[in-house]
């Protein structure tokens, strides 16, 4: 229990939960569920009637689309540690926290794929010479509003296509490139008026090669405990009785000791309305 305990930690993996979250967040569910697969004129769909006449009930929401029946996978990994190689106190828990890891950069792994499988191609942006790169994502996302009533919320971009923007501006001798190429993401962000504007860090992340260009992603997503919330895509987990994401077993043989790390997860993209891929080039 106390390892248990120790790997459902909020500090633990911070910057990899904030960067799994931000792409797909995450939503209690139970083993066996069912979620809405929203058609593209339906993510956003309302009720408008919402005022209840005397002696009626109130009118219930129809969540409008493809109902999905789907489970949560079992995933984890484990390992064999030899009572030879035991050293200090906390040993379990430093195998436990590795373990974690892992199965992060998996999960995100994951993630990064349905992103790539799924996206609407946005095209090459070439981010050489007076080129403003904040200029050319804002007409995609107003290309995207005009033609699905709604903007993306967040955008993801990789470290080099960050590097990119940044070398395009730093390379132009005017006081505004100047200042854009300084921007912190949250200005960048109120630019586009965006949520949020983050980067993937692949070597901090441990997913190197993942992406095999420089890649930008725009999609729609929010944090929510409810599964029919909107968000392009959705990280589904099921949680123990005691609340907990993940389950810890600790086997002890007379010369070596089994630490198995598991969780029940599943990744689903509930829609494509406005997930863009761009990629990008630069000198």
């Amino acid at each position: 229990m106390e390892l248990t305990e120790f790997a459902n930690s909020t500090h633990n993996h911070e910057d990899l939960k904030k960067t799994l979250n931000f792409i797909a967040p995450a939503i209690p569910v139970a083993r066996y569920f069912q979620y809405t697969k929203a058609a593209p004129d339906q993510f956003f769909s309302t009720e408008e009637d919402d005022i209840r006449a005397t002696g009626s009930n109130f009118k219930y929401i129809d969540f409008q689309g493809e109902s999905i029946t789907a489970k949560t996978l079992n995933k984890g990994l484990g390992v064999r540690v030899d009572v030879d190689d035991i050293n200090g106190k906390d040993w379990p828990m430093r195998y436990v926290y590795f373990l974690q890891e892992q199965i992060y950069r998996n999960e995100l792994r994951r993630v990064i794929k349905a992103l790539i499988a799924n996206a609407n191609n946005g095209g090459k942006l070439t981010w050489t010479g007076k080129a403003s790169p904040d200029t050319d994502i804002r007409k995609v996302l107003m290309e995207a509003c005009k033609k699905n009533g709604f903007y993306p919320n967040r955008i993801l971009y990789s470290e080099p296509a960050w590097f990119i923007r940044q070398d395009c501006y730093a390379g132009q001798d005017t006081a505004g490139a100047r200042i854009a190429a300084q921007m912190s993401r949250e200005t960048v962000a109120e630019f586009l008026r965006m949520d949020s504007v983050q980067l993937l860090k692949q070597n901090n992340l441990g997913i190197q090669g993942q992406l095999k260009d420089n890649s930008v992603f725009a999609f729609y997503a929010e944090d929510s405990m409810f599964k029919d919330a909107l968000s392009n895509l959705k990280y589904f987990v099921t949680l123990s009785p005691e609340g907990h994401f993940f389950r810890v077993y600790l086997v002890e043989q007379p010369k070596y000791t089994d630490i198995i790390v598991e969780c029940f997860s599943t990744i689903a993209v509930t829609s494509k309305t406005n997930l863009i891929h761009w990629t990008v080039q630069g000198a």
